[in-house]
């Protein structure tokens, strides 16, 4: 293990340098200026959308097997997770409080990518031998950039479908297992058999079944976390100006090592700030368009202004309850991380341990609901290598691993997703870049009335 911990180390020190950091952040400022802050100007505007994409009556049924809404909603099952309670604890933990400015800053970019990522997906979407709608940066890769680039989609997928059972699975089931113990006293084995067998009756429906959860779900516990975490912030409201103004202050200065906490560079709250922002919105992942791609749909634009809402409601409204909940508590001086940080931070506000209950049982159903999401993400990988024939033996062996993670070492979870997030950025981010001017065309047609094609549309042997 021990090996294998230091491999992963040094390929994570790597994918995780600078250059990526460079690479997500430019190619979000790219898309956004591109865009013309579209994405910031038309938030309004995608939230309307997002309303009316409730059911699909406006649609035509055969476009799509999900919801508009239901598309967001199965996109924001599999970020709303682990990232805004143990990862924005990790953040501050190891970046200090001005982390938090960058996971902002990754989010306000982040928009312009998530938008771009589900206008492709819908726009060079196929169907599958069953009729199914399929697409992603493996389906934009291939028949956007032509069939030369399919190696570069063919790695995609092979990272996607690896990165599933680390990000979207094990870190989730260890997560949800070291909380229910610390805060219940339930054996992590229990845990993992418990959330095995009801994520398998709904993983096993496909992602009809999938999405008809989400829509319930994840709207349901990411408004009840927001009403915690803001009734935890009235017992303290005298320490939010100060934790704003120590976010904005260290994001570019360095913090002094104090208490427990081992004090942080500037390099590591951008370092920090970035990686655990995308690890909570999945921004240029390329993970979300997969989900939208499935959405009824004939428009690749309209898709694109509900999906960026994705990036907004995860990080900008989820992350920063969770942040200032954090920072307005003394708990992070003491060296605490993870998710025993963030509940021990709500417990420091709300009465008769209420607090680490919430977080605990927060965490539980936003990481079942991330399992689901993301079991949906690697099938649809899995799918693009070995095809149609290959999904139910990847539903069967995602669903196993999961009691898995629940018992294994959190350290090397968090470094395997951490490693794997990189590698499936990469081939995203340069088809994305490449294939911007797709975006910009479609999004100025579409802003000026004309009508715009859904990737069943297009003839995609002509790439």
């Amino acid at each position: 293990m021990e090996a294998l911990n230091n491999i992963f180390s040094a390929i994570n020190g790597v994918v995780w340098g600078p250059i990526m950091l460079i690479l997500l952040l430019g190619v979000g400022i790219y898309l956004q200026l591109g865009l013309k802050l579209m994405p910031i100007r038309k938030l309004g505007m995608g939230f309307k959308l997002m309303w009316g994409g409730r059911d699909s009556k406006s649609e035509s049924k055969d476009e799509g097997e999900i919801s508009p809404f239901n598309a967001l909603m199965t996109a924001l099952s599999a970020t709303i997770g682990t990232g805004n309670i143990a990862g924005v604890a990790t953040a501050i933990a190891l970046g200090g409080p001005g982390a938090v400015f960058w996971m902002w800053i990754t989010a306000l970019v982040g928009m312009a990518t998530k938008f771009a990522e589900a206008v492709l997906a819908v726009r060079y979407r196929e169907t599958d031998d069953t009729g199914f709608h399929i697409g992603g940066p493996m389906y934009y890769i291939k028949n956007g950039l032509g069939r030369k680039w399919l190696w570069l989609g063919g790695a995609f997928a092979f990272f996607g479908a690896v990165a599933a059972f680390g990000i979207g699975n094990t870190v989730q089931s260890n997560s949800v297992a070291d909380a229910l113990e610390s805060s219940f006293g339930i054996e992590p084995w229990i845990t993992g058999v418990v959330i095995m067998v009801l994520a398998g009756a709904v993983i096993l429906g496909g992602i009809k079944r999938i999405a008809k959860v989400a829509g319930k779900l994840v709207p349901v516990m990411g408004i009840a976390y927001i009403i915690a975490g803001v009734s935890a912030l009235a017992v303290n409201a005298d320490q939010i100006g100060g934790a704003l103004s120590n976010i904005f202050y260290y994001a570019f200065n360095p913090h002094a090592a104090m208490g427990g906490f081992a004090g942080a560079a500037v390099m590591a709250a951008i370092r920090f700030g970035v990686a655990r922002g995308i690890f909570s919105n999945e921004a240029g992942l390329g993970s979300a368009p997969i989900a939208h791609a499935a959405a009824q749909t004939k428009n690749p634009v309209r898709q694109g202004l509900i999906a960026m809402l994705g990036t907004f409601i995860d990080t900008i409204m989820v992350c920063t309850i969770t942040a200032l909940v954090i920072l307005t508590a003394p708990i992070w001086e003491t060296g605490e991380a993870g998710a025993s940080l963030t509940a021990l931070s709500f417990d420091n506000a709300l009465p008769n341990g209420w607090g680490e209950a919430i977080v605990s049982i927060a965490l539980a159903i936003f990481a079942f609901t991330t399992i689901l999401g993301w079991s949906f993400y690697g099938e649809k990988c899995f799918q693009f290598l070995f095809g149609t024939r290959s999904i139910m033996l990847y539903r069967v062996l995602f669903v196993l691993a999961i009691p898995v993670g629940a018992l294994a070492q959190l350290g090397f979870i968090w470094l395997m997703a951490d490693t794997f997030n990189a590698m499936m950025a990469i081939p995203n981010l340069i088809a994305l870049a490449l294939l911007s001017p797709v975006v910009f065309k479609l999004t100025k047609d579409y802003f000026d009335g004309k009508d715009i094609l859904p990737g069943e549309a297009l003839d995609h042997d002509k790439s």
